[in-house]
């Protein structure tokens, strides 16, 4: 029995979904269970039977407990929205035309850099704060809607803002390698090069991000230029990730994984080579459902592949403007197993550990267990497969970050 201390804080007559990969059961669920707190994190976990009466506990009332969920890859920060834009394709405007007349990724670009901090701060808590309702404690936000250095770092100091002011854990990461910018179209690999030799290293020197992200694609960066950047965030020692074979298969999951990168993004065209090299290396599989919903797309991820292979699926909601506007974790969690075939556990699995491992935090994020950061979701509910059947409906009873309630 761990040895309580008189400032500890005991979460009692729980029943835990632990996510522990330790444990036999589904879910890692153990039934009649406390958490023992210590400052922010988890110093045990006891059955209800072996404990000690002490000052500070807190009746869960046979409640559902949960770890906080991660929502690893999204896009929060920017100006403006698309809703008009994609009324129009809906109403038969091709994307090319639309990108002729200023929109898509542009558009995009445009209201951010336009937008004060102040503005991108309002607009990216409005958004925050309903994931945070469906029990997110810990976020990735990636820049790229900027493509310049003063832009990207208004958006990364937006993210270190949110932060700042909310009950959350933020992961940020720099994308400048999201799209060519208009004022260097037809020469990308010139815009490459104020990525690499000028916008990373400032923004890493000033410690605004913990990993560098590429759009590795047939319409993004090809693999060449994919490694250059790849190359100059290695130098620098910065985690690598990217977006690839969404809606193409360039290889990019393989070049990943030889950076020893942290995470493969979307991957429906991903084949058994890719498979096989982020299986070898520990490249976490993170699924965007949410884009592939909205895109209508028809190519999905070869989840049975990844499962054979030992390779972790995380689950995000890709929240950005032109492909994903979801800001529900939940959501993305039934989609997954809807479009994609992963089982509800499978699904809670990518929203916890395996979301953590996508962000570098597997040690100490995403699981129910001592030594883990002390982020966990009190529930109004029976099973963990609720929140995954009936995502519009949300049962959050407690939001606990760091051991207290908010």
């Amino acid at each position: 029995m761990q040895q309580l201390l008189p400032d500890d804080v005991i979460w009692r007559n729980a029943r835990l979904a632990t996510l522990d990969p330790s444990r036999s059961e589904p879910y890692g669920m153990l039934d009649n269970q406390a958490l023992i707190v210590r400052d922010s994190m988890i110093v045990a976990r006891v059955p209800e039977s072996e404990l000690p009466a002490h000052p500070h506990s807190i009746d869960l009332q046979g409640r559902l407990v949960t770890p906080g969920l991660i929502d690893c890859h999204t896009h929060l920060i920017f100006g403006g929205n698309r809703a008009a834009e994609w009324e129009q394709r809906l109403n038969g405007v091709s994307y090319q035309a639309l990108s002729a007349q200023g929109g898509g990724i542009n558009a995009t670009v445009a209201a951010t850099r336009a937008s004060s901090p102040e503005t991108l701060t309002a607009l990216a808590e409005q958004r925050l704060r309903r994931l945070m309702r469906e029990g997110v404690t810990t976020i990735e936000i990636k820049s790229g809607y900027g493509l310049n250095l003063d832009a990207e770092e208004k958006m990364l100091r937006v993210a270190h803002q949110l932060a700042r002011q909310h009950a959350i854990e933020v992961s940020p990461t720099l994308l400048a390698a999201h799209a060519v910018p208009v004022e260097f179209r037809g020469d990308p690999d010139r815009y490459l090069t104020l990525v690499c030799e000028q916008i990373m290293p400032s923004l890493w020197q000033q410690g605004l991000f913990e990993a560098v992200d590429v759009f590795c694609e047939n319409v993004g960066f090809s693999t060449a230029q994919t490694e250059r950047v790849f190359q100059a965030a290695t130098a620098l020692g910065i985690p690598v990730k990217g977006h690839v074979e969404q809606l193409s298969r360039l290889g990019g999951a393989a070049l990943i994984s030889r950076f020893k990168g942290l995470s493969a993004d979307h991957i429906e065209y991903l084949d058994d080579a890719g498979v096989a090299a982020m299986a070898q290396q520990g490249t976490v599989a993170v699924l965007l459902p949410g884009a592939f919903y909205f895109l209508q797309e028809r190519q999905r991820p070869p989840v049975e592949q990844l499962r054979k292979q030992g390779v972790p699926m995380a689950v995000a909601t890709d929240y950005n403007p032109g492909t994903s506007p979801f800001a529900s974790l939940h959501l993305a969690m039934n989609m997954a197993c809807v479009q994609f075939g992963l089982t509800p556990e499978e699904a809670w699995a990518g929203v916890t550990r395996h979301a953590a491992h996508a962000l570098g935090r597997g040690a100490t994020h995403g699981q129910l267990a001592a030594g883990f950061v002390a982020d966990f979701i009190v529930w109004d509910a029976e099973h963990p497969v609720e929140m995954v059947y009936e995502p519009g409906r949300n049962p959050l009873y407690q939001r606990i970050f760091r051991g207290k309630v908010t």
